[in-house]
């Protein structure tokens, strides 16, 4: 018994954690029986996309019944021409038309560098009332070198063709007119693709302007 104490203190740190090297067959039953467990039951990496002067970021394979919900992150967004907002549409046919009726919420943050201001507040004018107009995930960007913007938005069930479509997004990025303090905004955006129809594709882009730069992943989850 001291012998086997001995080996299962040497495979523990002093802080308490289990190493790597004690996690094995041997050394625990039926870790084998584990195997059942399948990886692909988390959030699997469909596809990236890196935008370089790019007029928009579409992905139009990959979304379909694989996976009830889509999350798409999308990193250091930067507009080719100031004052754009960055903004999404979604497609019911595999992107020939990205024109799905939405209605939607958005309230925002804001707080500046040098602490002058800070605000919460409901953003009327950057939600819809059943159109099919890009949806505004960031207002006014601008080109300044360290301006951008970087979220998240998932999409809840695009394949039914029975329910309307949920999204949720989340983004934060510095803003910078050259004549007002820089501040960080942090929004918030939700509502739904009133379609019962399968949503299959989605745009990401400016609303004016090419997309400079910043990388957009596309996960899976089931």
């Amino acid at each position: 018994m001291g012998a086997i104490t001995r080996a299962a203190a040497n495979n523990i740190t002093t802080g308490g954690v289990i190493l790597p090297s004690a996690i094995n067959d041997a050394s625990v039953a039926s870790v084998s029986s584990l195997a059942q467990v399948s990886a692909g039951d988390g959030i699997t990496l469909i596809s990236s996309q890196t935008a370089s002067a790019s007029a928009s970021i579409s992905f139009t394979s990959g979304i379909d019944s694989t996976y009830r919900t889509y999350l798409f992150k999308f990193i250091n967004m930067h507009p080719a021409t100031n004052g754009p907002t960055f903004q999404f549409n979604l497609s019911t046919d595999g992107g020939s038309n990205y024109n799905v009726t939405k209605t939607t919420t958005a309230f925002v943050s804001l707080h500046t560098e040098n602490d002058s201001a800070a605000s919460l507040g409901y953003q009327t004018g950057w939600d819809l009332a059943q159109s099919t107009s890009d949806q505004i995930l960031v207002t006014t960007m601008n080109t300044a070198s360290d301006e951008s913007a970087s979220g998240t938005m998932y999409l809840y069930n695009p394949a039914s063709t029975t329910y309307v479509k949920h999204f949720i997004s989340r983004a934060n990025f510095v803003f910078n007119d050259n004549s007002n303090p820089v501040y960080s905004q942090d929004w918030f955006v939700a509502g739904y693709g009133n379609t019962t129809s399968a949503v299959n594709a989605i745009r990401f882009q400016m609303s004016s302007g090419n997309i400079d730069s910043g990388t957009i992943h596309m996960y899976g989850i089931k």
